[in-house]
This record gives C-alpha cells, sequence and structure tokens, in this order.
C-alpha cells in the first residue's frame, strides 16, 4: 500500500505547522514505496538547495525502512555502509528522513524536510509523518 495525495497532504500541513512553531523555513517532501514524489511544499523563503535534500531525505529513509538518523552512525568512516550515499543517484544519511506508517504499522511512503540544522530538520519530519494514525 502507498501514501495516497490526502494522507500526503496531511503530512505536509502538520509539518508546516511545526515548522511554523520553531520559527524556520523547510522545503517539505513525502513519497511513496517506491520513493516517487507524492507532495511537496517550499515554504516561502526557504532554501533552494534544500529541495534536492529533501527529496532525498526521504528516498533514503524509504529506500532502508528506516528513519535517517538512525542510518547516519552507520555511513561514518570505518562504519559498515560508509559511502553508501554515492548509491541509488545520491542519498542523504543525516537527519530529516522519516518513514511513514499506517495504522496497522505498514510503511506507506517516507517525508524528507530540509532547510534549517538537522535536529530541527528531523523534528519537523517526524511531526509530519506523526499525522498519519
Amino acid at each position: 500500500m502507498n501514501i495516497t495525495l490526502a494522507q500526503a497532504d496531511a503530512v505536509i500541513a502538520a509539518a508546516k505547522v511545526k515548522a511554523a512553531e520553531i520559527n524556520t523555513k523547510m522545503n517539505i517532501c513525502v513519497v511513496d514505496t517506491g520513493a516517487n514524489l507524492t507532495a511537496f511544499a517550499r515554504v516561502d523563503g526557504a532554501w533552494l538547495g534544500s529541495v534536492d535534500i529533501s527529496h532525498k531525505k526521504a528516498k533514503t529513509a524509504v529506500f532502508f525502512n528506516m528513519d535517517t538518523a538512525a542510518l547516519s552512525p552507520l555511513v561514518q568512516p570505518g562504519q559498515p555502509l560508509y559511502n553508501i550515499e554515492h548509491s541509488n543517484g545520491g542519498l542523504i544519511s543525516f537527519p530529516g528522513g522519516v518513514i511513514i506508517k499506517n495504522a496497522t504499522g505498514e510503511i506507506i511512503g517516507a517525508i524528507g524536510v530540509s532547510g534549517s540544522s538537522v535536529e530541527d530538520d528531523h523534528a519537523v519530519a517526524s511531526a509530519g509523518a506523526a499525522a498519519i494514525k
């Protein structure tokens, strides 16, 4: 099962609320389980360079069925997935990509957020993913 457009819109809406709460401008991308773009929002004034990063964070999370924050320690020098960012047409393995699950716990997509610190990116992405219950 893949995320629907209505669900993706709810994810983006929740992420935008969180971004406003912490006073940051974000690029917010939602993909389905095939890493296909389902919905996207660029808050006015958000960095253009973060558009691509948000998409790659979402893609990375869904490709590996885990949040990018959990993947990040595994890609450091000397770790088993070092340099994985160069695969799959380019990945982003730092926080801000979060898998999205439906009410039964099945992965239906992922959200990627970029535009601030990785801590803020992760918080906004988590808030967006939590909109699906």
